[in-house]
C-alpha cells in the first residue's frame, strides 16, 4: 500500500489540509475556517477532525504530517513562537504534540514561506536546482532559501525572512517595525495603495470603471486588468513596484547567486507585468557577475506549494533524508 503523508497550511482565516503520496499526488484535500478567534485549542481540535475526515476512505492513516505556520515557530519542538496575525499571537502553544497525541503521528512544523520554498523545491521549478530563492508576493513579502540543496532555516527557523531587508533608509513604516523594508515597499497592500490614490485622484479611469469607482475593491488583480486595457499609470505603479522588488532580488541574487529565483503569492499572478520589470532591474543592478541565464519565475504550483512543502517535509522526515538544514 502506498505511504500517506498529510499537510496543513494554517492561515489567519482559512485552514488548507492534504493527503498525499511522497511523489506530491494529492488524494484528498479540503478547506475550513480558521475561526482563529476560539483559540488555539478549538482551531487544532478542528485540524484534527479535517485530517480524519480526509484519510478516512483511504485505507491507511498518513505516516507523519508537515503543518506551515505564518510565523515564528520552534522547529526542533513544534512549538508556536509568534503567529503576528492571530489572537494570542499562539505563543508557546505544543501545536505538534497536541496534533500527534490526536493523530496517532508525528507532526513537523515550519513557517509558511519556508514551507512553499520546500514545496517549490521538492516538486516545482526547483526540481532541477540545487539553490533557489523563494519569495510569496501577498499581504505581506515572505521567502526561503535552498543552497546546495538544502532548505535553510538558521538557528530560529527564521533565515529567510527576505521581506524585511531594508532598501530605504527612511522609507514607509513596516509592520515589523522596521522602515523602508521590501515588504513595506512592493506587497499587495503597498501596491494597492498606489491603485486607490490613482483612482481616487482621476488618473485611472479604467481601474475606476472595472471597480465602480469602490476604492475598497481595488487588487492587484484588477491593477493588473486595468493596466492590461491601457491604464498607463497603473501600469507604472506596478513597474515601480516591480522595481523595488527587482533591486531587493538583485541584493540576494549578488549574496547567495542562485540558479533559479521564483516569485509565488497572489501578486505573482499579475505576470509578465511583474516579471519583465524585475528581470531588467536585476539585470541592471546585478553587476559583479553574469546573470543571462538566471532563471527569474512565477511559481509553478502555485497556492499548493504550502501544501506540497508539508507533504515533501513529513515523507523527509520520515524517511531521513535530511533534506531540511536547521542551522545556516
Amino acid at each position: 500500500m502506498k505511504e500517506l503523508f498529510a499537510s496543513v497550511d494554517l492561515g489567519g482565516t482559512k485552514i488548507a489540509a492534504a493527503i498525499a503520496g511522497s511523489d506530491g499526488e494529492i488524494l484528498s484535500e479540503g478547506r475550513i475556517a480558521t475561526n482563529s478567534q476560539d483559540g488555539p485549542g478549538a482551531v487544532l481540535l478542528r485540524i484534527a477532525g479535517l485530517l480524519s475526515e480526509l484519510s478516512s476512505g483511504l485505507g491507511a492513516p498518513p505516516l507523519a504530517i508537515g503543518m506551515g505556520v505564518p510565523g515564528l515557530v520552534d522547529v526542533n519542538r513544534g512549538v508556536t513562537r509568534f503567529l503576528p496575525n492571530l489572537p494570542t499571537q499562539w505563543r508557546g502553544v505544543a501545536v505538534g504534540e497536541a496534533l500527534s497525541a490526536k493523530l496517532g503521528c508525528p507532526v513537523y512544523l515550519l513557517n509558511d514561506a519556508r514551507m512553499a520554498t520546500f514545496g517549490e523545491f521538492t516538486f516545482g521549478r526547483g526540481k532541477q536546482a540545487d539553490s533557489m530563492i523563494f519569495l510569496t508576493i501577498g499581504t505581506g513579502i515572505g521567502g526561503g532559501i535552498v543552497i546546495d540543496g538544502q532548505l535553510r532555516l538558521g538557528p530560529l527557523g527564521a533565515a529567510g525572512e527576505l521581506g524585511h531587508q531594508t532598501l530605504q533608509r527612511d522609507g514607509p513604516l513596516c509592520g515589523c517595525g522596521n522602515r523602508g523594508c521590501l515588504e513595506a515597499l512592493a506587497s499587495g497592500p503597498a501596491l494597492v495603495g498606489e491603485g486607490v490614490r490613482l483612482l481616487q485622484s482621476g488618473l485611472a479611469p479604467l481601474l475606476f470603471e472595472m471597480v465602480s469607482g469602490n476604492a475598497a475593491l481595488v487588487t492587484p488583480k484588477e491593477m493588473g486588468a486595468a493596466a492590461r486595457a491601457g491604464d498607463n499609470a497603473v501600469g507604472e505603479a506596478i513597474a515601480r513596484m516591480a522595481a523595488w522588488l527587482g533591486i531587493g532580488i538583485a541584493n540576494m541574487v549578488t549574496a547567495l547567486h542562485p540558479e533559479i529565483v521564483v516569485l509565488g503569492g497572489s501578486v505573482a499572478a499579475l505576470d509578465a507585468l511583474l516579471l519583465e520589470p524585475v528581470r531588467a532591474t536585476v539585470a541592471e543592478r546585478v553587476r559583479m557577475f553574469p546573470v543571462h541565464d538566471l532563471c527569474i519565475e512565477r511559481s509553478l504550483l502555485g497556492d499548493k506549494a504550502g501544501l506540497l512543502g508539508g507533504i515533501a517535509l513529513a515523507a523527509a522526515k520520515t524517511s531521513e533524508v535530511g533534506a531540511v538544514n536547521q542551522v545556516v
